[in-house]
């Protein structure tokens, strides 16, 4: 750190202010300071308060600084501010330019692109001494989180008391020149320095502890906030405290106490400790203790033997203080370009790196440092040592714009992405881009957007995502403003990467859309700690209440979206419990309400990843278990523990189940901007996948989609459903029994009474087993239309909301609730099953909280479909299915590149099977020809058996599967 030594000797036509005593204590103070902030960046254990050390640097700097130009005021009259100058710019300026240009240059070679033009523009900021103001810029702002950590991040120190010369010296030589007529001018210059500097100092602390509690990063980087430290030194310069009587044993007292203190400090600060506020008077005042235990009293002229100053003074602490500019200056960079270049590195590792800085720092302290303080030619004149700071910043400064200009260029531009090359986004399917012709895999072309851009590719929608700071949102609408529709999107950042896909969804149905978004708010009511702000974050408590409650009393929206990073917390019920209490106002509203699901989080830096492979993105991927935390919000929505609440994901294709990791770049789609968000072009490469998604959750209807079915079983109590769309398959098999029992072994015969087939007369369809005379009954009905097929490269959907039969355990033997369909070929009395195709959309067995979905193809016995079991999913766990109504639903896609059978469960895929598994042949046969739907529920069979439950007489009849909705709709596909 740059603390002054002794003045070097001014020339003879100089009047001279008088030397002050040499203070060796003060050299071993260096030392403490230094070592502690070593230790505390090479994170060694037990002494994660070492940056206090640079509290300490302050105080020294405030007390040699003041006692120097006061000594000079008082001698002269005045203060010579050119030397002063001078005599700063060649002892600090020429070291810390040796070390930016060495790490300018080093950058270029340890660093990637992107990270080596924010390197640059570090190199600049250290140069010009505002290395601070820039990292309090990038510390506050949420939004530039995630990138990786500067190797000139130490400067903002060195910044802080370079900023503090500019202005003390000044201020000082002001004070000198108006007490400069005045009688006794030493007597006058003291005390009034005393009260501007007590006045600064006091004004200093107080900003101190405001921004502590406010803003954090502002409060330790600011110059502001740290004034007080320096002015704490400068008040024990320019007070007479060694003056004061008392017994000699005080003042060793007074210094073992600061030392003690300071050492304290070291072992017990660590990162929780809310710093700079109360917590660093401590080290400032300990600090001043030991420099006061050391000043020289009457006729004092060495440090008392058994002094802390004397233990500071010894051979060792001051070769280290000696060192500890330069050691400082060098440490840092050594320790981050290594990470840079081979990874996070274990405590043990840190510290090797920090003693080796030893060695650049001893080369420019013997070569740099100590030739150009002591240079007679250099210090002979002000203007040469000005001169030497002026090329001490222009020399790095020129060389970061070089290399930084030089990356860009490489980059590629920051323009605008433009998206004309890319194919649109995939509505369906396993790709991020649509497929069209013979396109088989992802287009040729640069990554779009470029590094350089992604760092930029934010959500259009201006200062609606509001800063940790705020505490209510602005009335942000966009689209259609006066509509009386209107969609909100409301969460935090994670749910402001999808404000494009939900405007583009409110503009094509001349909607609204209003964002309620806050920068690192959990929606989920839970207390966390906001790192910008470094305290807890009520800013958010405050926002979620008045976000909520502007919903409350606002006309009812069409749809709400809600979206929010899920690792707040990893504890799970609590994250549940937070989501619970926050939804439950939103559920009163009865809107529609869907949860889109947590992207990946890569946390790692991604564009400056990608930037450094461009030709090999896939290096860039990241672990898929770690990016991917549980959701349990998704799980309890799956589960329908949450009646009117919704979920969606686009995570099967961020990140495809196959393979351990998560793709940085998707079908040259740059996915993330920096280490958890998505870019803004990902975001509308998504859009119409997501729009899709939201539709059928909400229920929203959409263009382009055609609806062929839309049974909602309307009618008055016990009546039968529509005969004009549905029709009764009876008795124990079909016309001519094929196949005796159905062909699976069912008990039940299947009648059309209305004891088992009924309206409930409140919109749903009941089908009833019962037991008479020993003997079950039930109910099987089938659409009359058997021509339900994907259209040509489009997508067959068919879904139903049910609410399972409400019954377990022994009083469940052998139920089997079912909804299915069946080629068209077995309507003709062609009996060739399996070829024909059944989707089996979903069955339980045996009252178990779980479903599951299968497909049957081509011939008995094995097969492509492993029949005749068939491509069955695992197993659902569905608490709450039995007497709750859930959706199941299956999609036929035959979208090129995308051809494939999707089954989901309240909007979330649980089920996949590929035609590539099946062969084209057989998909074609069992799933082109048209379907027919099924709803029944059987008693006993082989499913039943097989699970280990049969129809006993612990069996309860008369349990109904509750049918609330069928629809079967298709979609055209891609000209």
């Amino acid at each position: 750190m740059p603390t002054l030594a002794p003045a070097a000797p001014r020339p003879a036509h100089h009047v001279s202010a008088p030397r002050p005593r040499f203070r060796p204590d003060i050299e071993g103070l260096r030392a403490f300071a230094v070592l502690a902030v070593l230790a505390f960046h090479a994170s060694v254990p037990g002494l994660a308060g070492g940056f206090v050390g640079v509290d300490v640097f302050f105080v020294i700097s405030g007390y040699l600084i003041t006692g120097l130009l006061v000594r000079e005021a008082v001698t002269t009259g005045r203060v010579r501010l050119g030397e002063f100058f001078a005599r700063r710019a060649r002892r600090l300026l020429p070291s810390a330019a040796v070390v930016l240009v060495a790490v300018a240059a080093a950058g270029a070679w340890l660093t990637v692109p992107l990270r080596r033009t924010d390197l640059e523009n570090d190199v600049v900021a250290a140069a010009l001494s505002v290395a601070n103001w820039r990292f309090v810029h990038q510390r506050t702002d949420y939004l530039a989180a995630g990138q990786d950590e500067s190797p000139l991040l130490h400067f903002w120190s060195l910044a802080v008391e370079e900023q503090f010369y500019l202005c003390w010296g000044p201020l000082l030589a002001l004070l000198a020149l108006l007490t400069a007529r005045a009688v006794r001018r030493g007597r006058a210059l003291r005390p009034v320095a005393v009260a501007v500097t007590a006045v600064l100092t006091l004004v200093s602390f107080a900003l101190a502890l405001r921004w502590t509690g406010d803003s954090v990063s502002l409060a330790y980087l600011g110059t502001p906030s740290r004034v007080w430290q320096f002015g704490t030194g400068a008040l024990l310069a320019l007070l007479p405290w060694h003056l004061l009587p008392g017994p000699r044993v005080l003042r060793l007292l007074c210094g073992w106490a600061g030392a003690g203190a300071l050492v304290w400090c070291v072992l017990r600060y660590d990162a929780a400790t809310p710093y700079p506020g109360y917590a660093a008077l401590l080290p400032t005042l300990a600090t001043a203790a030991v420099l006061l235990a050391g000043a020289p009293g009457r006729g004092a002229r060495a440090p008392a033997r058994f002094g802390v100053g004397w233990l500071l003074g010894l051979r060792g602490p001051r070769a280290v203080g000696r060192l500890s500019y330069t050691l400082y200056l060098w440490h840092w960079p050594v320790l981050v370009l290594a990470e840079a270049r081979f990874g996070t590195l274990g405590w043990p590792a840190r510290v090797a790196l920090t003693a080796a800085s030893v060695l650049p720092a001893l080369a420019t302290r013997h070569w740099v440092e100590r030739p150009l303080r002591h240079s007679r030619t250099v210090s002979e004149l002000p203007r040469r040592g000005l001169a030497l700071g002026v090329a001490s910043v222009v020399i790095p400064v020129v060389l970061a714009l070089v290399v930084g200009t030089t990356t860009l260029k490489l980059l590629g531009p920051a323009t605008p992405v433009d998206l004309k090359g890319l194919p649109p986004g995939a509505v369906t399917g396993p790709t991020l881009l649509a497929r069209t012709g013979a396109q088989t895999g992802a287009p040729n072309g640069p990554i779009v957007p470029n590094p350089v851009q992604a760092r930029q590719s934010f959500p259009p929608d201006g200062a609606c995502e509001v800063a940790p700071a705020v505490t209510s949102s602005p009335p942000c609408l966009f689209g259609a403003v006066d509509s009386p529709d209107r969609v909100v999107l409301l969460g935090d950042s994670h749910a402001g990467q999808w404000f494009s896909p939900l405007l583009s969804l409110a503009a094509e149905r001349g909607w609204a859309l209003e964002e309620l978004v806050k920068q690192g708010c959990p929606l989920a009511e839970l207390p966390v700690v906001n790192p910008q702000l470094g305290r807890a974050y009520h800013e958010c408590d405050t926002w979620r209440a008045a976000a909520l409650a502007r919903l409350a009393e606002g006309p009812k929206p069409r749809l709400i979206v809600v979206s929010s990073l899920n690792r707040y917390t990893d504890d799970q019920d609590a994250l549940l419990s937070g989501w619970e209490r926050t939804l439950k106002p939103l559920r009163a509203l009865g809107v529609p309400i869907v949860y889109v699901e947590d992207t990946p989080v890569p946390g790692r830096d991604v564009p400056a990843c990608v930037s450094g492979h461009l030709a090999d993105p896939e290096s860039c991927a990241f672990d898929r278990r770690k990016s991917r935390w549980p959701d349990p919000l998704a799980r309890k929505v799956a589960a329908g523990g949450l009646p009117g609440v919704r979920s969606v994901s686009v995570n099967q294709v961020l990140c495809p189940a196959a393979g351990p990791t998560c793709p940085a770049v998707l079908d040259r789609v740059l996915l993330y901007r920096d280490d958890t968000h998505l870019t803004d072009v990902a975001a509308v490469v998504l859009a119409p996948r997501l729009e899709r998604l939201l539709t059928e959750a909400a229920g929203l209807g959409t263009d382009g989609w055609t609806t062929l079915l839309d049974e909602k079983f309307d009618g008055p109590r016990g009546s039968r459903p529509a005969a004009s769309r549905w029709l009764y398959d009876k008795g124990t098999c079909y016309p001519g029994c094929p196949a005796a029992q159905w062909g699976t072994g069912e008990t039940e015969t299947m009648t059309d009474s209305t004891d088992n087939v009924r309206l409930d007369g409140e919109g749903a369809l009941e089908i009833v087993p019962t037991r008479r005379d020993g003997r079950w009954y039930s109910g099987r009905i089938e659409s009359r239309r058997s021509d339900f097929a994907p259209p040509p490269g489009g997508v067959l959907r068919i879904e139903a909301s049910i609410a399972l039969p409400d019954v377990s355990g022994a009083a469940a033997g052998g139920y089997w609730p079912a909804f299915w369909t069946m080629g068209a070929g077995l309507r003709d009395g062609y009996t060739g099953w399996p070829a024909t195709g059944e989707i089996d959309v979903m069955e339980s067995v045996n009252g178990r909280e779980s479903v599951f979905g299968t497909l049957h193809c081509g011939t008995l016995d094995g097969g492509p479909c492993k029949e005749p079991v068939g491509l069955t999913s695992p197993r659902q766990k569905c608490a709450g299915c039995r007497g709750a109504f859930h959706t199941y639903a299956v999609e036929v896609d035959t979208a090129p590149g995308a051809e494939e059978v999707r089954w989901s469960l309240d909007g979330r895929v649980y089920h996949r099977v590929k035609a590539s598994a099946t062969g084209m042949d057989a998909w074609e046969a069992a799933l082109l020809r048209g379907q027919f739907l099924i709803l029944n529920v059987a008693m006993g069979g082989a499913l039943p058996a097989a699970d280990g439950g049969t129809p006993g007489p612990a069996t309860e009849p008369g349990h109904p599967m509750r049918v609330d909705r069928v629809t079967v709709s298709t979609r055209e596909g891609a000209a």
